[in-house]
C-alpha cells in the first residue's frame, strides 16, 4: 500500500439523523427549515454537513435542497449493494452529486458514500465485520448489548495486547482506504440506541485512546488516527483535495471540489442483499401516507392566511389570532417532520408508535382547522374590528376527522325556511380557479348563490354507500357547482332554500346494472336500468367506455380529433411470502379479481358525470370499490382531466398476504421506460429490466407517474398520496393501493403490518399528444411534466379548503367582505408559491422595525417545452418574465427585500447558487428564475399608511 497518511475520524453521531432527514416519499416539505432555525435559535449553530444513514434509498431532490440550504457536504449509506460494489471498484463512492438539469454547476453538493452493509460498528471499520465487531467495545460483557456474532468478542485494551489489537484494527482501515481516492478517510463509531450511559461511552473512548496512542507514537506505521467531527472529516479532505489533483483524465469535475467525478440521478429501488428490494415500503400503510399530505397541505394554507392576517392587520388585536396559534402552528410543522422519520411516512413503525403518529398528526389538523376557520372570517370582516379574533369562529370546516384514523365526513348542510349557509373557500395556488366544488346537503330542494347575489346553475347527485355488499343511497345529495376563487383568496358561496327567483339545483339522472336484483331508486332521481355490456360517458373533451359488468374503464377517445387511447383498467392482486413493511416479495404476478357482476351506477348532470363500481369479487366483501368522475366547468383544467377514486378496505384475515393493484393497460409504446417523480418537484425515468426481479421495477411514486410513445402520446396519472408503482409490460403502468403482510422481513421492525384502515385513494388520469414528436434519442432523456399536467397535479395536491357557516342565516344575512384578493394578479402559470409564512411570529412587534418579518419561498417549475406552451390554460405569462415582488401583493407594500437561503440562514446568493442578477432584488424587486430552481426572499409586508391611522 502506497498511501502514506491516513487520517482516520472515529465520530460518535447518534439522535440527530432527524433533524437533517428529509424523507424521500414526500413533497418538499417544511420540517427543515423548522430543525435549522431551531439549532440556530437555541444553541447557535448553522448546520452544513448532513448526515442520513438510514433512508431505504436517496432522492436527489435531497441533495439539491440541501445545496440551496447552504450545505456543501452529505453522507449517505443505504444504497443498492451491486451499486455500492461498483463505485466502489472504481474509487467514486465520493462524488459531487448534481441536478440532472443542471448546466452550470449550481447544484453540486459533495457525497460520501459508505461503502458496506450497514452503519454499525462491524460494518464501519473495515470490510471484515467479524473483526470489526472486535472493536465494539460496547459489547463487552459488562454491557447489555449481544455478543458478536461471529463469535470473537472484544477485549479490554491493555498494554499487553494494544500493539496486537492496534495493528488488527489499522489493518481494517487500510483495507477500507483503498476504495478511497485521498489520504483521509471517516471511521463512523456507533449504532441505534446506542451511549445510553457514559460507563458505555467511556469504555469506547478508553479503548480507542490507547489503540490511537500506540499509533500514533509509531512513525513507521505512517498513520494519524483522532476523534472528530463531521465537520473535522470534510473540512479535512477538503484540504487535502485542494492539495493534491485527484482527477482521472478524461473525468468531468466540479468547480465545486476538484478531483471527485459527477453523479446525477437518484438511487432507488434499494437492495441490501441477494433479491431483497426494499419497494414494499413505497406503500405500506398509504393511509398515514394520505393523512401526512393533508396536513402538510393544511400547514401550508394555514402559513398563508397567518400571513395575510399579521400583514394586512398589524393592529395588537388583529395580531393576536397568529401569535395565539404560533405554538400550534410550530406543533403541526413539528408533528410533521416528526412523521416524515425514515420510519414514519415509510409506514415501517411499530403499531404503536404509528398511534403516536397518527394521533399527533390529527391533533394538529384539527388545531390548523380551528386557526383558519378564524382567520378566514377575520379576512373578510373588518379586520380593524376590536372583538376578540381568538374566540371560537361562526365558521368550521367543510371535511372533518373525528378520529386519527377514520376517513373525514363531509357536515351536511341543512338549510331550511329560507336561509342559507355561507360556504367560504380558500384557493391556495397562485392563479385563479375555477372548477366545480361539492357539498353535502340534506334538502335536495336548494339553489346556490354567489357574492353578488347571483344565481349559479347547481347539480345535485346521490350520495352512495355500501352496506352488507350492496349500493345504497344514504338519503343525503352531493351538490355540485362552478366556483371561481382567486389567487392566493378568499370567495363566498351561498346555499340557499326558498329563493324563487334561483332555478333549484339540477337532479342527475341515474342509470343502473346490477345482479343482485332490484336497484332502490332514490328520491328525486330518476332511474333507468343500464342495457348493454359498454356505456359511454362524455365531456366537451372525453368520451370515456366501460365494461358495465365487470365496471371497468375501457377506453378514452379525445372529443376535438377523435383520437382514441386504450387504458384497460385492471384491478389485481399480488399473493406474497416474505414481504414485510419494507420488502415486496410477490409470488408470481398479480392476478385479476374482478369478476362479472356486482354493481355499475352511471350519475349523468350538467357539471358531473360519475361511475360508481362495486366489483364482484371472491370475497363477500369486496376490498375495492371505485368511482370515475368527469367534470363540465366550462373549458378549465378540471375538464381536462379523469378522476378516478378508489376505496379500499384490505381488512380481514381474508386479505393476509396480498396486495392489492390497479393497472392500466395502454396502447403507449413506452418500450418498457416509464417517469416517476421524486418529492412531486422532479421526474426520473426508470427502466424496466428482465433480468431482475419483479419487485426491482417497483419505483416510489410521491405525486406522479406517465408512459410516453416516441410520437409524444403520454399517459399520466397524478396522485394524491405516495405510492409505488410499475411498468411491467409494454403499455403498462401499475399502481400499488395496499398491502398487508402478517410476516416480519427481518429489516429490524419485528411484526407484521396489518393495520389496515380503510382509505379511499384518488387519481387524476391526463391524456396528452405532443405538438412534434420527440427526438429518436428520447428514451435516454428525463422527460418533464407539461405545464397542463404541473396544474393538474398542483390542483390535486393543493384542494381548495372549504368553510361553512355552522348556522343557517336569514337570506338577506351578507358577510362584511365576500371576496378576499391579496395578489396584484395571478403570477405566471410555471411559478409556484411554495411558502409564504411569518417564520417567528412571537417575535413579531419585538423584531426591529429594519428587520424583515415574512419568508416567501418561489419555484419555478421544469416542463415540457415539446408539449403545447399554454397546454389549453387560461394563464397569460410564464416565468420566462420577471415577477416585480413590489407590485405582488395589492394594497401591501413588500419591503426589505432579501434574497436568502431555503432555511432562511444565509444571505450570501453567490454560495448559494442563485442567478447573478438576484442582487438587484432590493433595489428593483425583480425576481427571475431558472426553471427547476427554488428560491427564498425575506421580506416585510406593511399595509398602506392610511390603513395604520
Amino acid at each position: 500500500m502506497n498511501k502514506s497518511l491516513i487520517v482516520s475520524y472515529v465520530t460518535i453521531v447518534y439522535g440527530l439523523e432527524q433533524l437533517f432527514n428529509y424523507a424521500n416519499l414526500s413533497i418538499l416539505r417544511p420540517q427543515m427549515m423548522e430543525g435549522n432555525m431551531w439549532l440556530n435559535d437555541t444553541i447557535g449553530v448553522v448546520p452544513k454537513n448532513s448526515w442520513s444513514i438510514d433512508p431505504f434509498g436517496y432522492s436527489a431532490t435531497m441533495a439539491y435542497l440541501l445545496r440551496r440550504m447552504g450545505f456543501h457536504n452529505m453522507l449517505i449509506q443505504r444504497t443498492h449493494y451491486e451499486l455500492k460494489k461498483e463505485l466502489a471498484m472504481n474509487k467514486n463512492l465520493e462524488y459531487l452529486w448534481r441536478q440532472n438539469w443542471d448546466i452550470d454547476e449550481t447544484t453540486d453538493i459533495f457525497v460520501h458514500m459508505m461503502p458496506f452493509y450497514s452503519y454499525d460498528i462491524p460494518h464501519t471499520c473495515g470490510p471484515e465485520p467479524a473483526i470489526c465487531c472486535q472493536f465494539d467495545f460496547a459489547r463487552m460483557r459488562s454491557f447489555s448489548y449481544e455478543s458478536c456474532p461471529w463469535r470473537f468478542d472484544p477485549v479490554e485494551t491493555n498494554a499487553n495486547n494494544v500493539q496486537e489489537r492496534a495493528m488488527k484494527l489499522l489493518d481494517q482501515y487500510r483495507k477500507k482506504s483503498t476504495l478511497y481516492r485521498t489520504n483521509t478517510l471517516l471511521i463512523p463509531l456507533g449504532d441505534d440506541f446506542r451511549y445510553v450511559s457514559t460507563e458505555e461511552a467511556e469504555a469506547q473512548f478508553r479503548n480507542y485512546e490507547k489503540l490511537f496512542d500506540y499509533i500514533n507514537s509509531n512513525p513507521h506505521l505512517k498513520a494519524e488516527v483522532k476523534f472528530g467531527t463531521l465537520e473535522d472529516y470534510f473540512s479535512t479532505l477538503r484540504d487535502e483535495a485542494e492539495r493534491i489533483n485527484y482527477t482521472r483524465p478524461g473525468e468531468l469535475v466540479s468547480s465545486e471540489l476538484p478531483g471527485f467525478p459527477t453523479l446525477s440521478g437518484d438511487f432507488f429501488t434499494y437492495a441490501d442483499r441477494n433479491q431483497d428490494y426494499w419497494s414494499g415500503y413505497y406503500v405500506s400503510r398509504p393511509y398515514f401516507k394520505a393523512v401526512d399530505r393533508v396536513l402538510e397541505q393544511t400547514l401550508r394554507a394555514s402559513e398563508i392566511l397567518s400571513s395575510f392576517v399579521l400583514g394586512y392587520c398589524q393592529k395588537l388585536q388583529c395580531v393576536k389570532l397568529p401569535i395565539s396559534f404560533s405554538h400550534k402552528l410550530t406543533a403541526a410543522r413539528r408533528n410533521l417532520a416528526l412523521f416524515q422519520h425514515h420510519d414514519g411516512v415509510t409506514g415501517t413503525a411499530k403499531d404503536h408508535v404509528v398511534v403516536d403518529y397518527g394521533t399527533r398528526m390529527h391533533t394538529s389538523l384539527q388545531d390548523l382547522q380551528l386557526f383558519m376557520s378564524r382567520a378566514v372570517e377575520v379576512l373578510l370582516g373588518d379586520i380593524h374590528d376590536r372583538s376578540d379574533p381568538t374566540l371560537l369562529s361562526h365558521f368550521e370546516p367543510v371535511q372533518e376527522r373525528s378520529k386519527y384514523d377514520v376517513q373525514p365526513v363531509y357536515k351536511v348542510l341543512n338549510p331550511h325556511g329560507g336561509k342559507a349557509h355561507s360556504v367560504v373557500l380558500f384557493n391556495p395556488l397562485e392563479q385563479t380557479r375555477d372548477e366545480i366544488v361539492m357539498v353535502v346537503v340534506s334538502n335536495p330542494d336548494v339553489s346556490v348563490l354567489n357574492s353578488n347575489g347571483s344565481c349559479l346553475r347547481s347539480q345535485i347527485s346521490p350520495e352512495w354507500q355500501y352496506v352488507s355488499g350492496e349500493k345504497v343511497s344514504t338519503g343525503q345529495h352531493r351538490l355540485y357547482w362552478r366556483a371561481s376563487v382567486p389567487a392566493l383568496g378568499l370567495e363566498t358561496y351561498y346555499v340557499a332554500t326558498g329563493y324563487d327567483d334561483c332555478a333549484k339545483a339540477t337532479p342527475a339522472v341515474v342509470k343502473a346494472f346490477t345482479t343482485a336484483g332490484q336497484f332502490p331508486c332514490p328520491e328525486p332521481y330518476v332511474c333507468s336500468k343500464l342495457e348493454g355490456k359498454t356505456v359511454e360517458m362524455k365531456n366537451s373533451y372525453h368520451s370515456l367506455s366501460f365494461d358495465v359488468r365487470h365496471g371497468l374503464l375501457q377506453t378514452v377517445t379525445r372529443n376535438k380529433d377523435g383520437e382514441h387511447t386504450d387504458v384497460g383498467e385492471e384491478i389485481g392482486m399480488y399473493r406474497s411470502h416474505g414481504s414485510g413493511a419494507y420488502l415486496f416479495k410477490p409470488i408470481g404476478e398479480a392476478q385479476s379479481i374482478v369478476e362479472e357482476g356486482g354493481y355499475f351506477i352511471l350519475s349523468e348532470g350538467p357539471l358531473v358525470q360519475e361511475a360508481h363500481s362495486l366489483p364482484k369479487t371472491q370475497w363477500h366483501k369486496s376490498p375495492i370499490s371505485h368511482s370515475t368522475r368527469i367534470y363540465s366547468c366550462g373549458d378549465s383544467i378540471q375538464d381536462m382531466l379523469i378522476e378516478k377514486e378508489y376505496h379500499v378496505e384490505l381488512v380481514g384475515h381474508v386479505f393476509n398476504d396480498k396486495e392489492l393493484i390497479v393497472r392500466f393497460k395502454t396502447d403507449i409504446d413506452n418500450q418498457g421506460v416509464f417517469y416517476s417523480d421524486l418529492n412531486g418537484f422532479q421526474m426520473s425515468r426508470r427502466q424496466t429490466y428482465d433480468k431482475i426481479p419483479l419487485q426491482g421495477n417497483y419505483y416510489p411514486m410521491p405525486s406522479l407517474a406517465f408512459l410516453q410513445d416516441s410520437l409524444g402520446n403520454r399517459f399520466s396519472v397524478h396522485s394524491k398520496q405516495s405510492l409505488g408503482a410499475a411498468s411491467l409490460k409494454n403499455g403498462w403502468l401499475e399502481i400499488m393501493l395496499d398491502r398487508r403482510l402478517t410476516q416480519d422481513d427481518g429489516r429490524g421492525l419485528g411484526q407484521g403490518v396489518v393495520d389496515n384502515r380503510p382509505m379511499n385513494v384518488i387519481f387524476h388520469l391526463l391524456r396528452e399528444s405532443n405538438v412534434s414528436a420527440l427526438p429518436k434519442t428520447h428514451s435516454l432523456l428525463t422527460l418533464q411534466p407539461s405545464l397542463l399536467s404541473h396544474r393538474v397535479g398542483a390542483h390535486l395536491n393543493y384542494p381548495m379548503h372549504a368553510f361553512v357557516s355552522k348556522k343557517a342565516q336569514e337570506k338577506s344575512f351578507k358577510l362584511a367582505q365576500q371576496t378576499f384578493a391579496p395578489l396584484t394578479s395571478p403570477l405566471p402559470c410555471d411559478v409556484h408559491v411554495v411558502n409564504l409564512k411569518a417564520p417567528q411570529p412571537l417575535k413579531f412587534h419585538h423584531a426591529e422595525a429594519v428587520e424583515a418579518r415574512f419568508a416567501l419561498l418561489l419555484q419555478r417549475r421544469g416542463w415540457d417545452a415539446s408539449f403545447c406552451r399554454r397546454g389549453g390554460l387560461n394563464c397569460t405569462t410564464i416565468g420566462e418574465e420577471p415577477v416585480n415582488l413590489f407590485y405582488m401583493f395589492k394594497d401591501l407594500a413588500v419591503l426589505d427585500v432579501k434574497a436568502t437561503s431555503l432555511n432562511l440562514l444565509h444571505d450570501d446568493p453567490e454560495m448559494l447558487g442563485y442567478l447573478e442578477q438576484i442582487g438587484d432584488v432590493a433595489q428593483e424587486g425583480n425576481v427571475l428564475i431558472s426553471p427547476m430552481d427554488i428560491q427564498a426572499y425575506k421580506l416585510d409586508l406593511q399595509p398602506p399608511s392610511s390603513q395604520e391611522e
